[in-house]
């Protein structure tokens, strides 16, 4: 493992630690951290039941943390690790904030937008984000498949 895969697993599992935080309070167990020089500025993670907000998704929840702390919504030298594939909110998000880089868990067939049913990063746009899918994509893909198994479950049940 070279040592950039090492540093994007230790923020990813910070991650899944706060997806995990999510889906204990009934969430879909989906955590985000913004990096910047190395150092965890903001967190994020699904809230949207809780606020019953449409935003309330990680990301927007880390990127608005984040521009509050600098004070800017300019996050452009900043490092996103969410630990699922971004949607269409959340990738446009991504791209205003101008992010530096994206790196995600879990791809999302029905809704991923960093390249599973369409790349929003690989639009025209005044801003260029790379992309990397795939970190640690076997726990955040279990963390989601664990939770929507008990959540069908308790539907059965009542």
């Amino acid at each position: 493992m070279t040592n950039d895969e090492t540093t994007s697993n230790l923020y990813m599992q910070r991650a899944i630690e706060l997806a995990r935080e999510a889906a204990a309070e009934g969430e879909v167990p989906v955590g985000c951290v913004i990096v910047l020089e190395g150092i965890i500025l903001a967190e994020g993670r699904n809230n949207r039941e809780s606020s019953q907000m449409a935003t309330g998704h990680a990301e927007v929840q880390a990127i608005e943390s984040a521009s509050r702390k600098v004070n800017s919504w300019r996050l452009c030298d900043a490092d996103l690790y969410v630990t699922l594939e971004p949607c269409l909110m959340c990738s446009g998000a991504i791209q205003q904030a101008r992010i530096k880089r994206l790196f995600f868990g879990a791809y999302d067939p029905k809704s991923g937008m960093a390249g599973s049913v369409a790349n929003v990063f690989a639009l025209p746009s005044n801003h260029e984000v790379e992309v990397k899918g795939g970190i640690m994509q076997e726990d955040c893909a279990q963390l989601l498949r664990d939770f929507f198994i008990i959540r069908r479950n308790n539907c059965e049940k009542e």
